[in-house]
């Protein structure tokens, strides 16, 4: 990715304009993020390319290079700038961003709490989903994360009023309320389930990706010993591509398999404390 990250209106419009975000992919389907700017030329073995050549073009268009190489001009989608942006951290890719927001039922205008910043590829999807009328409030324990992270969301979005970003421990400093979802990328997630069982509003949900079966385990247990958290459910999500040719219809040789688990439970009213051997309450 060359040039200084702005945020990019292309989304919006269908030509290129200075300061947008570009996605140049060459016939062998190899993707180049750029930042364009009137001064800027993009260099490869192929050729190179004036960004001028490129702005008040309109998006999907073919571009070539000195070299008479054609590629393909498109605006990145959020897949393609999460695999492309600068990473600070081990990002959450796209098969598990679409997972995490349908298992955590991430609605517009809700008001989610995001614990890990990273390098903000969560966060965005998180922002997309909410909208305008919502809220992501992000916890991050890392202060000299955040500006850079801060850079890469403000690419895609280039109105942040409704995130907050917060230099707290999730495990420590929980302290908020009235919150829809609470999504974890934690390593011990297991240390929020009683803080979280006070933030959630009544059937609010509570998300975990992590990378290990023993942390999905470990988190299970606090769960089931929570006396207001139901419905708990883990899955992960693999990939398989396929090629499709004139001549064959195949799975190709590379899949994506795992990444992480995502683990979901559903806060309800609490459990009666009922001793063994006690007659149900009565409720009729």
């Amino acid at each position: 990715m060359t040039g200084e990250l702005r945020a990019s209106t292309v989304g919006r419009q269908h030509q290129f304009a200075e300061g947008d975000l570009a996605l140049l992919v060459d016939r062998r389907g190899r993707r180049y993020l750029l930042s364009l700017s009137p001064e800027e030329t993009f260099h490869t073995h192929m050729g190179i390319v004036s960004h001028n050549n490129i702005i008040g073009q309109e998006v999907g268009a073919r571009i070539f290079t000195t070299k008479g190489h054609m590629l393909l001009a498109f605006p990145p989608t959020l897949g393609d700038y999460v695999e492309e942006m600068s990473h600070q951290t081990q990002v959450i890719y796209a098969k598990d961003l679409g997972a995490i927001l349908m298992y955590g039922d991430i609605f517009p205008g809700a008001t989610v709490l995001e614990a890990g910043l990273g390098s903000g590829a969560l966060t965005m999807a998180l922002l997309r989903a909410v909208g305008e009328k919502g809220r992501v409030i992000s916890f991050e324990i890392r202060p000299e994360l955040v500006e850079k992270t801060r850079g890469n969301i403000l690419a895609l979005n280039p109105e942040l009023a409704n995130l907050e970003i917060k230099i707290k421990d999730v495990y420590q400093d929980l302290d908020e309320t009235g919150l829809d979802r609470i999504i974890l990328d934690v390593p011990e997630p297991w240390q929020v389930v009683r803080a979280a069982a006070e933030s959630l509003v009544p059937a609010g949900i509570l998300l975990s990706y992590l990378p290990t079966i023993l942390q999905v385990h470990q988190l299970h247990e606090a769960l089931i010993e929570s006396p207001h958290f139901e419905l708990m459910e883990t899955i992960e999500v693999l990939i398989r591509p396929w090629s499709v040719t004139h001549r064959s219809v195949r799975p190709v040789h590379r899949m994506v398999a795992h990444t992480g688990f995502i683990t979901t439970a559903r806060k309800c009213i609490p459990k009666e404390m009922q001793l063994p051997g006690e007659d149900a309450p009565d409720v009729t």
